[in-house]
């Protein structure tokens, strides 16, 4: 689920938009019967004007993305003047209902334009309670210069910050989402860092749906248990012949009260009682005369649930998923950004050289051996009390300098030469230029004197 950015949407899918495919939307009405979200027709009496005008569809699209996830699409917010207009539904309950029930929710910001409106404001208020499935999406970063882009990604961190409330900081992934050439390239590797590390977690999402699953299951349950406490205190606070309805008024405006009591005496988290507000309007609806008393066994048996059966389901779910392929979303852009030289990261790094004959570091190997023959070697060799003054003049800390060490040693025999020396100011640079260091020193990396001869058959 995303609010909104057409552009974004087709970024992903990497095709022409419906009516460019020659794909006919039809109304929601005429597919609820036959899709997932078919329980929007509780909405028909508040959809019913835009269902009549046709402005809300569905379409269906032969792309290889949607065979894993399905992509939701909001109405544009409303700013300025137009938030006076009215939709003709309740936007922020519609957007709950979904909130509810998705893997993930991507708010979609302008970097040129940044604006929380109060339409926006109240919709991802909307959201609260699914704060672990909000990521946020700073585009078209490529129309302001970096000193620019600062200021704008700490005015949205301020912005959320006043609208979100979570300890947790959001996940803010910034770059510029589509196929024009960028205004502003100082921040290309950015971007394309970024946009990778977003396609990665929303391929992921296929994987973590059982997970999440179970997890709602778990706070229905604990939710479920709450109501129980509350309704059955409710029912027991009740009077038995007069002033009912007082009394009603009375436990109504106490609820919070209510709610500090029952977390006291039954060890409930806060966190899983439900909205104050939102329960104090259910509750003016409701007859207390017929809510049912507590039952204890239904009690233990949500929390033997809870404290045994979920663990079973969780462990189930592990050795299912580790016998069967890992599931990811193919097609479009997520296809588009893992091979060839336009991959993320081609060519940089430690992967600089990969698909050369000459070994990468022989460039600079006349620089580094003019240092090296300073560090008084015996046998061609530098100890490593000698390497170790060289190298600490980079200042990385001892533990990066450690792993560097690890790999350039091809021989294990705690001296460096020439060419291992070499290979180590190469890695100490790929450092300081930004770049990770490799788990395991790469085919091309290693020093041409202490490769492994190709074995050729007799």
């Amino acid at each position: 689920m995303k609010l909104s950015g057409a552009i974004f949407q087709k970024e992903i899918f990497m095709s022409a938009s419906f009516a460019e495919a020659g794909l006919h939307c039809a109304p929601v009405s005429i597919v609820f019967n036959h899709c997932p979200i078919r329980r929007l027709n509780s909405y028909a009496n508040l959809l019913k004007a835009v269902h009549d005008e046709g402005r809300f569809l569905c379409s269906q699209l032969p792309n290889q993305v949607l065979k894993s996830i399905s992509i939701i699409d909001s109405p544009g917010i409303l700013s300025g003047e137009k938030q006076r207009i009215s939709r003709g539904y309740d936007f922020c309950q519609v957007l709950q209902w979904f909130a509810e029930r998705v893997d993930r929710i991507i708010l979609l910001f302008d970097a040129h334009k940044l604006d929380i409106s109060d339409e926006f404001s109240e919709a991802i208020k909307a959201f609260r309670g699914q704060d672990d499935k909000i990521r946020v999406v700073l585009n078209k970063a490529d129309q302001v210069d970096t000193q620019q882009l600062m200021r704008v990604y700490g005015a949205l961190m301020w912005s959320l910050g006043k609208v979100i409330n979570t300890p947790e900081v959001l996940r803010v992934y910034i770059g510029s989402f589509w196929a024009q050439p960028l205004r502003n390239t100082e921040n290309r590797r950015l971007f394309e860092a970024e946009a990778q590390d977003l396609f990665q977690d929303i391929q992921s999402l296929p994987q973590k749906a059982a997970v999440r699953k179970l997890n709602d299951l778990i706070k229905r349950a604990r939710l479920a248990k709450v109501h129980a406490y509350i309704i059955s205190y409710l029912k027991k606070e009740m009077p038995s012949m007069f002033g009912k309805e007082n009394k009603k008024k009375e436990l109504i405006s106490r609820l919070p009260e209510i709610y500090s009591q029952l977390q006291r005496e039954y060890h409930i988290s806060a966190g899983d009682f439900p909205e104050v507000r939102k329960m104090q309007e259910q509750l003016e609806m409701c007859d207390f005369t017929k809510f049912h008393s507590l039952k204890p066994k239904l009690i233990e048996a949500v929390d033997n649930m809870l404290a045994n059966k979920i663990a079973s389901l969780m462990s189930l779910i592990t050795q299912e998923e580790s016998n069967m392929p890992t599931e990811m979303v193919h097609g479009g852009a997520f296809d588009g950004t893992m091979a060839g030289p336009f991959g993320h990261g081609y060519g940089e790094g430690a992967k600089e050289g990969a698909d050369e004959d000459e070994w990468v570091v022989a460039k600079d190997k006349p620089a580094y051996d003019e240092i090296f023959y300073t560090l008084s070697p015996i046998n061609g060799k530098i100890s490593g009390i000698n390497a170790k003054k060289e190298m600490v003049t980079s200042k990385l800390p001892n533990s990066v300098l450690g792993k560097i060490w690890k790999l350039a040693d091809c021989d294990g025999d705690g001296m460096l030469d020439e060419e291992e020396f070499a290979l180590a100011k190469h890695l100490i640079k790929i450092k300081l230029d930004g770049y990770e260091l490799p788990g395991t020193l790469p085919p091309h990396l290693v020093p041409p004197s202490h490769r492994k001869p190709l074995q050729t058959a007799e």
